[in-house]
């Protein structure tokens, strides 16, 4: 096999040199424009992870980089003069030259020949000649795009510039610095590398960096301006630079990362933020599973498919995690205000690869000094402390989800309804909610939904209101009030998701003529002036209803595409009178219903608003929007905002991923500092407690989870430890509110070990 590498960075290095090690015979060639030793930036932060895989693969190399490497354990943050650390992280780095070097010196040794100050033939050439073609050319591709159609690239452009440089001296954590300055927020990332320099970063919004006059700044000004700022944190030191520019990060997806013999690696194929260190790791990562792939797989296509499926799963998590970490740094100065430990652990459990648990076990004398701070009364978990909302008090901050259920007769809750509810009630959430209780019969996404437009509703959801009030008594429960809008009139889920009903359809109204599937769903109707006053009056019946049938807690459904939501979409109201246009005016109907059940809902009741926070398409509502949507519901007396996202629109492309909604919840709530309940895949106690003491949400609803075990939250509290009264076992449950043991632990443990030499 005859193999051509484009890109003599660590990941196309470390790939020529594992395939030629693997295989001898290998004709091996490695094409780098640059000289042996250029590179960009300093040091490089490789895990435990990644050095078990190269120790596996090449001793050699993994005894060479154990040599270099720099490890330290802590972490320091520094917000507003006060240094808070945390420790038990572990890094390793060496410098990026050095590990040039060594790559350069093992890919020699085994016969590789390296090219440098050579720009290689394009990959169409190449790979007329050779028998694989890797594409490690970086982040700027020249081979990504010359087939960018094939791979079918994204690139995504984000709001930070950055700047990378050095210093002469070994920083003794890795250091996060904030600075406030008169043109806005400006932060450092620096960590050492060696034994007397490290890396630092330094990074603000484009609009700090405009307003600094940094844009008019060549490298030199920019050192000696950075240096400056960060003073205090650099010892009065100078920083240095290395063709160093101000760039702003730019997200790498492909869809497809091989196109005939050519496959991507590394940063052509993927990027991830800087500030979770993943860029070389995840190329040396790369180059082990490729060179293992080609080893085990019958033919090359079957190596390129086995080695994709093989890493996509993990850089599109990475990429999640990446994301997370690069837009919390960007929307840094919402944080400021937050208390300096719980900044600190915002901070540090951005990525939500660190969380609170497993900061726990790392150092858990800081996690228990920032609960402290935030009130958190020692051995409960955050997720079991009380929260109010206006005449309501939660004994802990779990919501059951709303999920339709599809199982009522002519809107109309029954046995089913008593039973699922009723369990998710002594299951321990601090509120149940129900799912969207539809206003009329034209306002049902389907037959089999439930609603509160006829007399014997308010009785049927009497009954279930009664039962968790008698039997589960502290736990409340929610109606979440709404109107299908253009979804109605559809079968049931299982049988067919926004599929029409075979016969028997009724109408359905929108605020434009717009189909949810054109050719597929009906066309609604306008909703002119009588019929938008109607479904007012409807959701204030409604209102009335729920309110003597006993509900706690009323919610205003306005997310998902139905009725009020497609007011808000730009993608869904395309009125020209007084309720379309600008986002003022598509929040008019919306805000209106609004009030009409403020008005009638008990004054010592809370009331929140469920919003999706993006549509998850072009031109649709945006998270800047969604905030703005949140502003004026709280100021009309919204107690929290409910913050999902999404099914809006058909084409929608959401980013799936655990928690993948909450940062629009932390965004909405950082930025008003109004209540909200955060949803979205929250699969785990442990993502609430972080969610809760990092200050991104105050309640966290999870639906899924509460199907698969209704006692969820009683079920966490046993997994903690916890016996408190933020999750009281039922009478009736107590003798099982531990976890049943899974199998013996009477063996016998080892207690000696006799050598060969020792005395019997």
């Amino acid at each position: 096999m005859r193999v051509a590498v484009i890109g003599g960075g660590p990941g196309g290095l470390y790939a020529a040199a594992l395939l030629k090690r693997l295989d001898p015979a290998r004709e091996i060639t490695v094409w780098e424009r640059n000289a042996p030793d250029d590179t960009f930036g300093f040091g490089v932060v490789l895990s435990d992870e990644t050095l078990g895989g190269i120790e596996h693969a090449d001793p050699a190399v993994h005894r060479a980089l154990q040599a270099e490497f720099v490890r330290w354990d802590a972490i320091d943050v520094v917000h507003r003069g006060r240094t808070l650390t945390s420790g038990g992280h572990g890094f390793a780095a060496l410098g990026r030259r050095r590990l040039l070097e060594i790559l350069h010196e093992r890919c020699r040794s085994l016969g590789v020949e390296l090219r440098f100050r050579t720009e290689a033939p394009s990959a169409a050439r190449l790979a007329a000649a050779y028998d694989l073609v890797v594409a490690a050319d970086g982040v700027h591709s020249l081979t990504r795009e010359a087939h960018r159609d094939s791979f079918r690239t994204r690139l995504t452009t984000h709001r930070c510039r950055y700047i990378w440089l050095a210093a002469d001296f070994a920083f003794d954590a890795f250091r996060f610095e904030i600075a406030e300055t008169e043109h806005g927020v400006m932060q450092l990332h620096g960590y050492p590398y060696a034994a007397g320099a490290s890396t630092v970063i330094v990074e603000m919004r484009e609009e700090v960096w405009r307003s600094a006059g940094l844009d008019r700044c060549d490298e030199t000004e920019s050192t000696e301006r950075c240096a400056k700022i960060f003073a205090d944190a650099l010892g009065g030191r100078q920083l240095r630079g290395n063709s160093s520019s101000w760039t702003a990060f730019r997200t790498v997806v492909n869809e497809r990362w091989s196109h005939g013999r050519t496959v991507l690696l590394g940063d052509a194929a993927h990027t991830a933020h800087f500030s979770i260190g993943s860029g070389t790791k995840l190329a040396v990562e790369d180059a082990l599973a490729l060179a293992a792939c080609l080893d085990e797989q019958p033919d090359l296509p079957a190596a390129l498919a086995a080695y994709e499926a093989e890493r996509r799963p993990v850089v599109e998590s990475t990429q999640r995690a990446a994301r997370a970490s690069l837009e919390w740094f960007e929307n840094i100065g919402a944080y400021l205000g937050q208390p300096p430990r719980q900044f600190a652990f915002n901070l540090l459990t951005r990525s939500r690869r660190i969380t609170h648990d497993n900061l726990r076990l790392r150092d858990p004398g800081f996690v228990a000094a920032v609960e402290r701070d935030e009130g958190v009364p020692p051995g409960t978990p955050p997720m079991f402390t009380p929260f109010r909302l206006r005449g309501l008090t939660l004994r802990n901050r779990v919501v059951v989800s709303p999920m339709d259920m599809y199982s009522s007769e002519d809107g109309t809750p029954g046995d089913f309804h008593l039973v699922h509810l009723g369990a998710r009630a002594l299951g321990g959430a601090g509120l149940v909610m129900t799912e969207m209780v539809c206003v009329s019969p034209e306002g049902r996404i389907t037959p089999g939904c439930a609603g509160l437009y006829a007399p014997g509703h308010e009785a049927a959801w009497r009954r279930v209101t009664d039962f968790v009030h008698a039997q589960s008594p502290g736990t409340a429960i929610g109606v979440q009030l709404g109107h299908s809008g253009r979804k109605g009139s559809t079968r049931l889920m299982w049988e067919g998701i926004d599929q029409p009903l075979p016969h028997g359809n009724w109408p359905v109204v929108a605020p434009s003529p717009l189909p949810y599937r054109p050719g597929v769903n009906q066309v609604p109707h306008v909703l002119d002036a009588a019929g938008l006053a109607g479904i007012r009056e409807e959701f204030a019946q409604s209102a009335r209803r729920a309110a003597r049938a006993g509900f706690d807690l009323l919610e205003l459904h306005c997310a998902h595409g139905y009725l009020l939501s497609s007011f808000l979409s730009p993608l869904t109201n395309q009125r020209t009178d007084a309720y379309g246009g600008d986002l003022a005016a598509r929040l008019r109907y919306p805000l209106e219903v609004f009030d009409t059940v403020r008005s009638v809902w008990p004054d010592d009741r809370p009331m929140t608003v469920r919003i999706s926070a993006t549509d998850w398409a072009d031109g649709g509502t945006t998270a800047d929007e969604a905030v703005e949507i949140a502003r004026a519901f709280t100021a009309h007396g919204a107690d929290a905002i409910d913050v999902s996202s999404g099914q809006v629109v058909p084409d929608e492309r959401p980013e799936y991923g655990r928690s993948y909604q909450t940062p629009y919840a932390d965004r909405i709530r950082n930025t008003l500092g109004v209540p909200v309940i955060a949803v979205g895949a929250i699969s785990s106690w442990d993502d609430v407690n972080s969610l809760l003491l990092a200050g991104r949400a105050d309640l966290c609803a999870l639906a899924r989870p509460h199907l698969y075990d209704p006692h969820w939250t009683l079920h966490a509290a046993a997994e903690q430890d916890y016996t408190g009264p933020g999750a009281p076992w039922p009478l009736p449950y107590r003798a099982g509110s531990r976890k049943p043991p899974a199998g013996r632990t009477d063996a016998p443990k080892p207690r000696l070990s006799l050598g060969s030499g020792a005395q019997r």
